[in-house]
């Protein structure tokens, strides 16, 4: 969703708050893809400066499915963050080309909040994504879901200083 953000440059101190709908569906994230189960509405306030700058304040409630780190099931995260940014119309041409790398949620004098929300979305999500605190994950070797079946894989583990020894022990089964 683009704001307009030329009606807000009339008045110095004018303040205006939006309340948009997530377009987006899915987070491209830099980890993965993530569905968006369920978002609220990104109630979002801007208000001018001067100058050219404008402070943008905003909250935001949205379910993310993230697959657990141990079984990789789908499990819903429920993120509420506030955002605070200030952006800067002000600069120069190549000042603002820069900027533009920084602030990709800025295109000319619009905003685009889908892409405010992604910038954020990277900040706040879990560093850790269980399904539960006992997940018991998937087996590494035939790669069963540990939580719902068992698998009859070798679970052994063995030193690996002593592969060679091993080794020796399958050339005489081999005889």
């Amino acid at each position: 969703m683009l704001i307009n953000l030329t009606e807000l440059f009339t008045l110095e101190g004018k303040e205006k708050t939006y309340t948009l709908d997530i377009e987006m569906k899915t987070y491209h994230g830099p980890y993965g893809d993530y569905e968006i189960a369920d978002a609220k509405p990104v109630v979002l306030r801007i208000m001018n400066l001067g100058g050219k700058k404008l402070e943008l304040e905003g909250k935001v409630e949205l379910t993310l499915l993230i697959p657990c780190d141990r079984c990789l099931e789908p499990v819903p995260n429920e993120l509420s963050f506030d955002v605070i940014r200030m952006v800067d119309l002000s600069e120069t041409r190549d000042e603002s080309e820069e900027d533009l790398e920084e602030q990709p949620y800025v295109i000319g004098y619009c905003l685009d909040v889908d892409q405010l929300v992604c910038d954020e979305l990277i900040l706040n999500l879990p560093m850790k994504v269980l399904c539960s605190e006992d997940c018991k994950g998937i087996c590494n070797r035939c790669g069963t879901n540990l939580n719902h079946e068992t698998c009859d894989c070798d679970v052994r583990s063995l030193d690996p200083r002593m592969a060679v020894i091993q080794d020796i022990f399958k050339q005489f089964k081999e005889v």
